[in-house]
């Protein structure tokens, strides 16, 4: 009787191990990049020469899911009526519809608010790093 090759076996090894899965996004995970798509998205909407002059009249789009404020800040622009019409919008105002329902439902218990300053979706404080003393 002939003793199998290591070829057959290795093969053998190999298709029993499982192969890793990645883990799945969690609630905070997917809120998280969803907000950042859609801020994003809507700086590049702003950004680009709007084919539609109603685009500078949708309501500013600068999303921190830590802020209480960006539900209504969500809501308002999903119900805004400017460029009803226009792909690019119904596309992030669809996003945005998501990331509402993913906030106030499916997610609701994984979400702490850390402010609840309305001005700050308005006006968002851009980030700077300051350099230590000893670096200037």
């Amino acid at each position: 009787m002939r003793t199998p090759g290591p070829l057959p076996v290795l093969l053998l090894l190999l298709a029993g191990v499982p192969t890793a899965r990645p883990t799945p996004p969690t609630c905070y995970s997917r809120m998280r990049a969803l907000s950042q798509e859609i801020t994003r998205d809507f700086q590049l909407l702003q950004s680009s020469e709007p084919s539609e002059p109603c685009v500078r009249y949708l309501p500013r789009l600068y999303l921190d899911i830590h802020n209480y404020c960006v539900l209504d800040k969500l809501r308002d622009f999903v119900a805004s009526p400017q460029c009803w019409k226009v792909a690019q919008v119904d596309s992030l105002k669809d996003k945005a519809r998501k990331l509402y329902t993913i906030m106030n439902s499916f997610c609701r218990r994984d979400l702490v608010f850390l402010l609840d300053d309305c001005n700050a979706l308005e006006y968002p404080i851009p980030v700077t790093t300051v350099l230590p003393d000893h670096q200037r």
